[in-house]
């Protein structure tokens, strides 16, 4: 028995239209820019352990900071279920701009977060808050741009 196809049987591809290049493109420099911000966040951890968690147990607070980034991915799963219903009810393109725009700020927001110097424990409450509102726009756009 021959396992051998004939040319007639297979199937032609469609050539890629350019709506759906700009949407590859669109979703993968998406997808680039929001766990870019993950990067960051991991690459800094130290720093973020010095500035936003109290002095004199450098290990607890570097685990803190790491707890903290793991709190990003803890709730990607809920941004995914959350803006995939939005994608569904209002469009995936307004649902991927809002991820975006949510993943920018909260990025922005960390950027202006006061340390725990200045503010004491909500320095780190408010890191955590950002962290979590990061990871939702993760889930978010990941799960919804496909």
């Amino acid at each position: 028995m021959s396992t051998t196809i004939a040319t007639d049987q297979v199937a032609e591809k469609a050539p890629i239209s350019k709506d759906e290049k700009l949407v590859i493109v669109a979703s993968s420099v998406g997808t680039v820019f929001e766990w870019y911000d993950f990067y960051l966040y991991a690459t800094l951890a130290p720093f973020f352990a010095a500035l936003f968690f109290p002095k004199g147990n450098e290990t607890a607070a570097l685990l803190s900071a790491f707890a903290t980034y793991a709190a990003g991915f803890l709730v990607r799963p809920f941004g995914a279920l959350v803006f995939g219903r939005i994608g569904d009810l209002v469009g995936r393109k307004y649902t991927f701009l809002v991820t975006i725009v949510v993943m920018g700020l909260a990025t922005f927001g960390v950027g202006l977060l006061p340390t725990f110097d200045s503010v004491g424990w909500f320095a780190p409450v408010i890191l955590v808050t950002l962290r979590l509102l990061q990871g939702l726009a993760l889930g978010g756009e990941y799960g919804g741009s496909r």
